[in-house]
């Protein structure tokens, strides 16, 4: 349970959505230099942390974005159950979409070294697994993301400000050398109290599949800035047994101001 627990919440740090279409995009909801610290915790126990940056590199001879994101067990989590994850995603500054991501992890002993190769002209992935030495090729449906750079295309959607309340979004995500369909459901908005202070945001409710791990299938909820960062600065998963937690712990290099609200 708790290796579930631990994994859940590395993996769920980057699939915050908002929505996804083909209209022209917005202004950039974030640039090189955002950084971001989130603390895992199952009850009062911090169980790791997780951080996401934007830095910048090169692919097909023209600048892209190159996110990586980090997990790691801390403290006595840590001795019983180590975990060393780093995931990274090439993307295209324009379009977003992905050029290459690069997966490297070790989760209790459980690893993986591999590296997929978008073509996103003929919608498909060529995935190298460095530990198995094989290389296969999967097809893919357009606008295809991996599993960091949807963070980040999703972001940018003009329309995320407009959804109502109740409103499902599908996102096509590559994964585990599968294309799957993510289903997110807004609930509305909601002011929190973070370690920064009150933070008005978005609510989501991813959905998944009730039974062993989760109480039923609306037992995750995400809560994202409402402004221009989309910042996940929360996110609660009611379990069979407690109850699991993410909170921003700290951050930089955000593009847009991060508005705390006054108290009266």
């Amino acid at each position: 349970m708790m290796k579930k627990i631990i994994l859940f919440g590395l993996f769920l740090l980057t699939v915050s959505f908002d929505q996804l279409d083909d209209t022209v995009q917005k202004e950039a909801a974030f640039d090189t230099g955002e950084f971001f610290k989130f603390r895992i915790h199952y009850g009062v126990v911090t169980a790791g942390y997780a951080t996401l940056e934007v830095k910048e590199a090169v692919r097909n001879n023209k600048k892209v974005y190159h996110a990586v994101g980090n997990g790691y067990t801390t403290g006595m989590t840590k001795f019983f159950f180590n975990v060393e994850d780093n995931y990274q995603s090439f993307f295209d500054k324009a379009t977003g979409k992905p050029y290459q991501y690069v997966r490297k992890i070790d989760e209790g002993g459980y690893t993986k070294n591999q590296e997929g190769f978008f073509n996103q002209d003929k919608n498909s992935i060529l995935v190298k697994d460095y530990k198995n030495k094989t290389e296969k090729t999967f097809a893919t449906p357009e606008n295809v993301q991996d599993i960091v750079s949807t963070f980040y295309y999703l972001r940018n959607h003009p329309n995320v400000d407009k959804l109502k309340v109740g409103e499902s979004i599908l996102v096509d995500m590559f994964f585990d050398d599968e294309t799957f369909k993510f289903k997110l459901k807004y609930i509305g908005n909601e002011d929190i109290e973070t370690k920064f202070g009150t933070v008005k945001t978005m609510m989501f409710r991813p959905l998944v599949q009730s039974g062993r791990v989760f109480k039923e299938e609306e037992s995750l909820t995400v809560w994202i800035t409402d402004d221009d960062n989309k910042v996940p600065v929360r996110i609660k998963a009611s379990l069979a047994v407690g109850s699991l937690k993410a909170d921003l712990e700290s951050f930089k290099g955000l593009k847009h101001p991060f508005y705390i609200k006054v108290k009266k």
